[in-house]
């Protein structure tokens, strides 16, 4: 990872990440036209370094131990629109153009292969806005 190598990420942006353990920081992807969120990935300062600077979106694999950039092996390609960092800076919202399924399961979004878990549907009443 990029303790290895450092890193050209921008010191004043790198300064604004709160990593786990591990140094990642979680990316959470939502296509730009629809708004769907796609997938999660993470992303350490390299990783998020090759996404703000060559519009395709770069995650490190967990599992692998090794950068990866979206659709290099299934052709399903992430063109970045935007990237925001939230208030804590713990994670990532990579907004993209989706090319073909994000999940590696064909499937459009990795939520729809991992299914919806029955949660009760909740809502405000009345009393609750006084």
């Amino acid at each position: 990872m990029s303790d290895v190598n450092p890193s050209a990420l921008d010191p004043s942006i790198a300064a604004r990440l709160k990593r786990d353990e591990l140094g990642l920081v979680c990316a959470v992807v939502q296509d730009d036209a629809g708004g769907d969120v796609l997938m999660v990935g993470w992303m350490d300062d390299e990783a998020l370094h090759r996404t703000l600077t060559t519009g395709r979106a770069w995650y490190w694999s967990r599992s692998r131990q090794e950068y990866w950039r979206k659709g290099d092996t299934s052709g399903h390609t992430q063109h970045v629109r935007s990237v925001a960092l939230d208030c804590d800076g713990d994670a990532l919202l990579v907004r993209v153009e989706q090319i073909g399924p994000a999940c590696h399961t064909g499937t459009r979004t990795c939520f729809e292969a991992g299914g919806d878990l029955g949660a009760v549907v909740g809502g405000q009443t009345p009393e609750a806005g006084r």
